[in-house]
């Protein structure tokens, strides 16, 4: 499955960001799939999206720490798919791909 997502890259030192086509990966066991309803620009975005070191584990990856949506897929059975969630932090839009996607 395709998605639409803000993908930031980094080429020779310089990062840049645009809305691209993402092909959906599969998830690993324990994690989720959340259909974005709505996510903020955070601070920490920004840092990361202009390439400030130590936010971002790795280019290119998609910003977004701050998530509101819904289950759309689980691997796990703490959460079942359409239940309604918001996250922040940990990971998201760090290490894996976050919120704007």
């Amino acid at each position: 499955m395709d998605y639409k997502a803000y993908l930031v890259e980094e080429l020779d030192g310089v990062y840049s960001g645009s809305i691209k086509e993402l092909q959906m990966q599969d998830i690993e066991s324990g994690n989720v799939i959340i259909k974005v309803h709505y996510s903020s620009l955070n601070y920490k975005d920004a840092l990361a999206a202009s390439g400030v070191k130590g936010v971002a584990s790795s280019y290119p990856f998609v910003p977004g720490i701050d998530v509101a949506g819904e289950i759309l897929e689980s691997s796990t059975d703490n959460f079942k798919i359409g239940d309604k969630v918001i996250a922040t932090g940990y990971k998201l839009g760090m290490s894996v791909f976050g919120g704007f996607g």
